[in-house]
């Protein structure tokens, strides 16, 4: 590597990295939240972007932040897009899915969602829950997170979760 392909990678890492703070700063904090699987393609584009612009010597500084904002732009003009339309919503995220209720797994759902039955006992050790029996629900989460809801000490009305789900 050259002195000046030296500087040229430190000159467009340092400016880049700012354009990178301003422009995830401006989109707001759903930008960085869990992602999702779209979150997950807009990040890896992102860091394609950044890169391509670092490592290849025939891209300019301006290329790079204009593919940058593009994404940034899509992802917040989809996300905008989603939290109006149930439609767009529905085509970008996945819904959470019930995989354990009323001491009962949902093999289907967990065959879909590729989950075993040990994945689900560790997210409740994870939790701190010594028995399966003291689990009212098991959800696997948009973001792929298992979350477990613990039973009520009085938890007679099976149909509790019915809001929360």
């Amino acid at each position: 590597m050259t002195t000046q392909e030296l500087i040229r990678l430190l000159v467009v890492g340092i400016c880049f990295y700012i354009v990178m703070i301003i422009a995830l700063r401006i989109s707001g904090k759903r930008t960085l939240s869990k992602m999702n699987a779209f979150d997950f393609v807009v990040t890896v584009a992102l860091g394609s972007t950044v890169s391509s612009l670092l490592i290849n010597n025939q891209k300019n500084l301006w290329q790079g932040v204009t593919t940058f904002f593009l994404l940034v732009g899509l992802q917040f003009i989809s996300t905008w897009l989603s939290v109006r339309s149930e439609t767009i919503s529905n085509l970008l995220k996945s819904k959470p899915s019930l995989i354990y209720f009323n001491n009962q797994y949902d093999r289907i759902k967990m065959k879909k969602e590729r989950i075993s039955e040990s994945e689900i006992l560790q997210a409740i050790r994870s939790q701190g829950i010594g028995s399966i029996e003291q689990v009212a629900a098991v959800v696997l989460e948009t973001d792929g997170k298992i979350s477990v809801l613990k039973k009520a000490p009085n938890d007679s009305d099976k149909d509790t979760l019915s809001n929360v789900i």
